[in-house]
């Protein structure tokens, strides 16, 4: 089925979907797609992936897509720092186990949460990048309206870096616990390893962004409605030039694409 509103704001294309599964399902066609196209003129492709639970039905459509992923170089997008190596709710954990053990990748780049040096672990991720600069990055917008581990106060739209540690606030942290991720509040870290914005808003990229449930709403609203401002990082996002965003009604419930 088709998306139930569209709208462009600023230049990013805006989509509402009726199920978290049919958004789920457009968001990977519209990511599938762009791949296609690439392969059919290089060897390769690079994508950079979020992780969350807001990204399941992507993944699950992103794996029928009939995509080549011996010919995909995979990265994540951030990572915390301080859990032990098989915790479940480490990023590279979660990609493995819902999309990465399931397609044989051509190659997947972890960034290691466990590095007794987390400076030289951002440098060394960030060489990575630059060897396979990404074609597609899907991600999606924290409650606070974060990019990866780019919460308000840390996010910068000129970062010099492409990969750094970030100290996660305290919406953040909660959402971690609301995702089901976490027991309590305590358990969350308080660092990660993030790449930054300039790194995951490349304008040589497509941006898939796909945003699930009534917790984002008003993420959403501030995104497409508020100041474009790194009080709300993913507001960037309205002046990319190929990124489109992916709703299901209850993240649009407060924009102007669904009527109450």
């Amino acid at each position: 089925m088709g998306s139930i509103a569209q709208q462009k704001v600023g230049l990013l294309e805006v989509s509402v979907y009726a199920t978290r599964r049919e958004m789920g399902q457009a968001a990977a066609e519209a990511g599938a797609a762009r791949l296609r196209a690439l392969l059919r003129e290089r060897e390769s492709v690079n994508v950079i992936l979020g992780s969350a639970p807001s990204q399941l039905e992507l993944y699950a459509a992103l794996l029928s897509s009939g995509i080549d992923f011996s010919r995909v170089h995979a990265f994540h997008m951030d990572e915390y720092l301080g859990l032990d190596s098989d915790a479940p709710q480490g990023f590279g954990n979660y990609l493995r186990e819902h999309l990465f053990q399931h397609a044989g990748f051509g190659a997947v780049h972890y960034i290691n949460g466990q590095a007794d040096d987390p400076e030289a672990e951002c440098a060394r991720y960030a060489a990575l990048l630059e060897q396979y600069p990404p074609d597609v990055v899907f991600l999606g917008i924290g409650e606070n309206g974060h990019l990866a581990f780019n919460d308000p106060g840390v996010a910068d739209f000129r970062d010099p870096a492409m990969v750094k540690v970030s100290a996660l606030d305290e919406a953040c942290r909660a959402q971690q616990v609301h995702d089901g991720c976490f027991a309590r509040l305590e358990e969350v870290p308080r660092q990660a390893v993030t790449l930054t914005i300039p790194q995951l808003t490349r304008t040589d990229a497509t941006l898939v962004v796909t945003v699930p449930g009534p917790t984002k709403a008003q993420a959403v609203h501030n995104t497409l409605y508020g100041p474009v401002a790194e009080t709300c990082p993913a507001s960037i996002l309205r002046q990319h030039p190929h990124a489109a965003l992916f709703l299901d009604r209850d993240a649009a419930a407060r924009t102007e694409l669904v009527k109450a």
